[in-house]
């Protein structure tokens, strides 16, 4: 159950850092401001998939090391 919904959060991280991403191709940042907060968003999803990833590898491991 845990590991479908980290899945699922995981794709919808990725998902929306692709929008963001598509949006910003696509010449959709009307200013530098706009853009400058894009790229934030970017950076700050990608930011909370990496910890996510972080705390499952470190889940996984101390499971390995309990057997």
């Amino acid at each position: 159950m845990v590991d479908n919904i980290l899945s699922v959060l995981q794709a919808r991280l990725r998902t929306r850092m692709n929008e963001i991403a598509d949006h910003m191709a696509g010449g959709g940042c009307t200013d530098y401001a706009d853009y400058k907060q894009c790229a934030g968003q970017i950076e700050g999803l990608a930011l909370a998939e990496r910890d996510m990833l972080d705390l499952v590898e470190e889940e996984e491991q101390a499971e390995m090391d309990d057997t």
